[in-house]
């Protein structure tokens, strides 16, 4: 991975933490995925004219990330439910990585070396670290929301894999991401007014400021993810996406001024390690 991709991911990874701070607005949980997702739709939509109608040949994984997409924010919000989502989120995104570069082996056949596999060891596991709190908190963790949790990271991993190869069948990451977040728009459209009916499009129109902020971070941090993964090991470029779980306790730090506890500043230098590690293999 060369330093221009790697720094590149590490910004996508802190856009990652921003809008996942900014889309705490005043909705239920369902309305506030399908405003995010809206805004990504929206965002890819003046780019469209300026990026190549993808080829026949890619369309299928263009359908087959919309569907792995659909299944992660569906689960995340069955998880949100279940559980705490500061523990929950966690949980599924530090899983993925693991999944992801398992996964990889065998769906784009790229094989980690031992200093990358360790470092998405280590990234995982203080991923995991943050999410447990330090072990004070592990008797709220019910399996019903370990379950749902569970499962959303294995749709994280299959759509990282799937936009991995896709952007890379396609002419470029540009004409896959444009693509990927119109038709995701517009299936996540048709399902919420099929769950919620019209109603749903009053209840995000009134956050709409939000919902184009947080589409805006959400697209172009991932938009890099694709591009990144063209240019990388999928495997790699997913665990140092994870570094988002970094930044946003950064976040919670300076902003929200919360306290730097020990079970923190355990899974910081784990996410750090991870990191680092990454950058050498």
């Amino acid at each position: 991975m060369t330093l221009t991709v790697f720094l590149a991911v590490l910004a996508a990874a802190a856009m990652h933490a921003i809008w996942n701070a900014l889309v705490k607005v005043n909705l239920d949980r369902f309305a506030s995925v399908t405003l995010m997702t809206m805004g990504m739709a929206a965002t890819a939509l003046p780019v469209l004219p300026f990026v190549d109608f993808p080829a026949a040949h890619v369309w299928p994984w263009i359908c087959v990330s919309v569907f792995c997409h659909m299944g992660y924010k569906l689960f995340l919000i069955r998880a949100y439910d279940a559980g705490d989502l500061a523990q929950t989120y966690p949980l599924a995104r530090g899983t993925a990585p693991l999944l992801t570069a398992i996964g990889g082996i065998f769906v784009v056949s790229e094989m980690p070396t031992y200093v990358a596999f360790g470092g998405i060891v280590l990234l995982s596991v203080g991923t995991f670290i943050m999410s447990m709190r330090g072990g004070s908190h592990l008797s709220d963790i019910n399996r019903r929301a370990v379950g749902f949790a569970l499962v959303t990271s294995v749709f994280i991993a299959a759509y990282t894999l799937t936009d991995g190869s896709g952007a890379r069948l396609a002419t470029t990451a540009s004409s896959y991401a444009a693509w990927l977040f119109l038709c995701d728009g517009i299936v996540s459209l048709l399902l919420a007014l099929y769950l919620r009916g019209p109603r749903i499009l009053r209840t995000v129109a009134r956050q709409w400021k939000i919902g184009a902020v947080t589409g805006f971070l959400s697209a172009a941090a991932y938009w890099i993810a694709m591009w990144a993964m063209t240019k990388a090991p999928i495997a790699s470029v997913a665990a140092l996406r994870e570094t988002s779980i970094l930044f946003a306790m950064m976040i919670s730090l300076i902003w929200l001024r919360e306290r730097l506890t020990a079970w923190r500043c355990c899974a910081a230098l784990f996410i750090v390690g991870g990191v680092i590690a990454l950058r050498l293999g």
